[in-house]
């Protein structure tokens, strides 16, 4: 399978383990139940991404389409956090998510950019 079909798992994979991450440091349980509730919010920012944006879907690996698939995860993420699951969204928690899957999300495009793949 090619980067470029691999590249919403690798995405999501990010989103994961922030998730997991974030779980773990703040002793939230190790429900699946709970930590698929933490996650919904930021793949259903993911999905609208790769769904919506045509050149996210045309160029993944793309700088730009890194750009766009963080700033919808997390922004989507972040409201519907908010206003469909109702949990907080404290200021650290925004800076830390921001950093994270902005680091993550366009993190991993780079590398592979940078790294001979054959596609």
């Amino acid at each position: 399978m090619t980067t470029r079909r691999l590249a919403p798992l690798a995405d999501a994979a990010v989103l994961a383990v922030f998730v997991l991450l974030g779980r773990a440091e703040h002793d939230s349980g190790s429900s699946l139940l709970g930590y698929v509730a933490t996650l919904a919010p930021f793949i259903i920012g993911l999905a609208i991404a790769w769904l919506a944006v045509a050149e996210v879907r045309a160029q993944p690996l793309a700088g730009r389409s890194g750009l766009i698939v963080w700033a919808c995860a997390l922004l989507v993420g972040l409201a519907v956090r908010r206003v469909v699951f109702g949990d907080g969204i404290a200021l650290a928690f925004i800076i830390v998510a921001a950093a994270f899957t902005g680091l993550g999300l366009n993190g991993w495009r780079a590398v592979v950019r940078r790294v001979p793949t054959g596609d």
